[in-house]
């Protein structure tokens, strides 16, 4: 029987390149995004016999629980979930920014991501198996100009994640957040609002991670053996580091 990965937020980024992993390995894979068109190509692209595809919003509770809930046999028993659907808006300081821009990361980033592990573990754990991996960031230990709810929001996936595997103890089913820094997606054109020449400028002259760096660093995580769990991983190309704490002086 195949092993099944649902994968949030798959029509982009880190989610194609998951899906695309887990696929190439022989997993039926469910996919779920807003962007229909794409869902729809991944489905070409893959099989319908072993791609399942959800459209919704996951900041929307109620059509979340529905997809789940309609989930067809072949790809109920979620084997490995991974909580990639997330966006950053805007670098703007938190005196100035947009709070609709906050709210929608904290619906997106947070409300989505537990709403959806709600709805897959009691599976998990009643099958005594199963693996969350979250998608975290750098932002949610190391703080940064204009991150301010950005990184709010991933601390929360960190200690979320970390609070998981208390209540999980003894049940099999494991828990992971990956952190990674600086990565090229489509993150820096959704975050400056669809300018790309901006989101560009971000990665100018760096050797980023790229989408299917962090879809093979899931990977490993999964395909240790099941005694084994990673409980975080944090990655960062090589250009990148931490800074010295800044001083303003008059």
């Amino acid at each position: 029987m195949r092993k099944i990965a649902f994968i949030t937020g798959a029509t982009s980024g880190f989610g194609t390149a998951c899906a695309k992993k887990f696929h190439s390995l022989g997993w039926n894979i469910v996919l779920t995004g807003r962007r229909a068109d794409r869902l729809a190509s991944l489905a070409e692209e893959y099989g319908q016999e072993r791609v399942h595809t959800l459209c919704f919003d996951m900041r929307d509770k109620e059509a979340l629980e529905r997809a789940v809930d309609s989930l067809p046999e072949g790809f109920r028993e979620v084997d490995v979930l991974v909580n990639n659907a997330g966006l950053a808006l805007g670098l703007e300081p938190a005196q100035s920014c947009d709070t609709e821009d906050w709210d929608a990361m904290v619906d997106t980033n947070i409300k989505g991501l537990i709403h959806c592990t709600r709805a897959i573990l009691p599976g998990m754990v009643a099958r005594k198996s199963g693996h969350v991996i979250n998608l975290g960031s750098v932002a949610g230990s190391w703080p940064y100009v204009g991150g301010n709810v950005y990184g709010a929001t991933k601390a929360f996936v960190q200690q979320f994640s970390r609070n998981l595997r208390c209540d999980l103890h003894g049940t099999g089913v494991r828990v992971t957040n990956i952190e990674p820094g600086l990565a090229e997606s489509e993150f820096s054109v959704v975050r400056f609002g669809g300018d790309a020449e901006k989101a560009a400028k971000v990665y100018e002259g760096t050797a980023p991670l790229t989408p299917e760096d962090i879809a093979e660093s899931i990977w490993w995580v999964a395909s240790l053996p099941v005694h084994v769990n990673i409980n975080a991983l944090e990655i960062m190309p090589t250009c990148q580091s931490w800074a010295p704490l800044s001083v303003f002086r008059e």
